[in-house]
């Protein structure tokens, strides 16, 4: 979409320090910080795709009537082992046992984005990006819950912390595991009319 200069209001749906800093990269800086709140709980028999899917629409539905002339971009990042959604942990047990399932074995990062253009029209993605854990020692394990950097984060870890030292394999997008797609996330906003410095067009 060729720019004329004109860029729309972009409202972050997310607290998330680290999707800002990912926006950054790419020269986007929201000129708004409204997170959703809402019940992330799966709904009964929900699978890691459509639940990442659901979350980042309903986000980005649930701040865009505040800013009904705004772009609202949403994201959700969800960590599965098969079928299996693991939380985002809020306690050491349940960051230990993430870890536990995890080591030693491939598990799957999908982060799901959505964009409410000012015409209403919702554009959305979902990134799946296959990440596999070496063998864990207890040590190691111990170790990671005594960083801390497990508080919040789905799965129990964030790969841009120590925790990347951890990671065997990965295939897919790095960005999109921290958080958000930087690659995706950039043609959904230029698609919603929000023109993104990297692409040369501005």
């Amino acid at each position: 979409m060729p720019s004329t200069g004109f860029r729309p209001h972009l409202v972050l749906a997310s607290a998330s320090p680290r999707r800002r800093d990912l926006l950054a990269q790419i020269g986007v800086v929201p000129d708004e910080i409204q997170p959703a709140d809402l019940d992330e709980t799966p709904l009964k028999g929900e699978l890691p795709r459509p639940y990442a899917e659901r979350l980042a629409i309903e986000k980005a539905k649930a701040v865009q009537p505040g800013w009904p002339d705004s772009v609202v971009l949403a994201a959700d990042t969800v960590v599965a082992v098969g079928r299996r959604i693991l939380p985002k942990t809020e306690t050491e047990d349940e960051a230990r046992d993430c870890l536990e399932l995890m080591s030693g074995r491939a598990h799957q990062v999908l982060t799901g984005v959505a964009v409410i253009a000012p015409d209403g029209e919702i554009r959305h993605r979902v990134v799946m990006t296959r990440v596999k854990l070496k063998r864990l020692t207890d040590q190691e394990v111990q170790g990671y819950l005594v960083s801390g950097e497990w508080q919040g984060k789905a799965g129990g870890y964030g790969i841009q912390g120590i925790a990347g030292a951890l990671i065997q394999h990965l295939s897919g997008s790095y960005t999109s595991v921290v958080g958000l797609p930087v690659h995706e996330t950039r043609n959904l906003l230029q698609a919603a009319g929000y023109p993104v410095p990297i692409s040369g067009q501005i």
